[in-house]
């Protein structure tokens, strides 16, 4: 990502998690501007866990086999579209 795709964020966090940031930023060697991309990647893996747990709850009536058998015609549209022979 380019720095200039970069927005600025204020974000407020209690003093213990910032000392217990910081320090293990410090303890592993990455320096301050590592806090930015730390922040981001956890941002980024709770979004994701969010959205598990969103299509989960979703599918609770949905049986294994039912999700395999959609993700395996899914797949045979993908392959068919992508190997089609041109004409």
């Amino acid at each position: 990502m380019d720095e200039s795709d970069n927005v600025r964020w204020t974000i407020s966090v209690p003093k213990e998690t910032d000392v217990a940031l910081r320090t293990f930023l410090a303890r592993t060697g990455l320096k301050k501007g590592n806090l930015s991309e730390f922040v981001a990647d956890a941002v980024r893996w709770r979004l994701f866990e969010l959205n598990v747990s969103a299509a989960r709850a979703v599918n609770t009536d949905v049986t294994s086999e039912e999700i395999e058998d959609s993700i395996e015609e899914a797949l045979k549209e993908v392959r068919a579209e992508r190997f089609r022979k041109p004409v």
